[in-house]
């Protein structure tokens, strides 16, 4: 590689590989992670269901979010409108997470 060519890369490159790198490395596994049921029954390594998350998180938000208002306008009793809240804060949390781990690469 040229010096020209390095200060065009720069660190943007350097950051595109580290992604990959990551991405492999989530594929194969983390180091130091240990599963109890590895190999029992000739069973699979456990994997994360992360799509069936981001659904399920998807769903929780959109209910929580829709009995909240509809609790409010109906006057309902104040637990009945923080509960469905803080189901959708969750949601919502959960699906932040979802989506952060799906972008480092991680299988699921």
């Amino acid at each position: 590689m040229t010096g020209e060519q390095d200060e065009r890369s720069g660190r943007d490159g350097q950051h595109d590989r580290q992604s990959g790198h990551d991405r492999e490395r989530y594929r194969h596994g983390l180091p130091d992670h240990h599963d109890p049921t590895a190999g029992i029954g000739g069973a699979p390594p456990a994997r994360s269901a992360l799509t069936l998350r981001l659904i399920l998180a998807d769903i929780g938000l959109i209910a929580g979010i829709l009995l909240a208002v509809w609790a409010a306008t109906e006057d309902a009793p104040l637990v009945w409108i923080i509960l469905p809240a803080v189901m959708a804060v969750t949601a919502a949390v959960d699906l932040l997470v979802v989506l952060r781990r799906k972008r480092r690469g991680e299988p699921g």
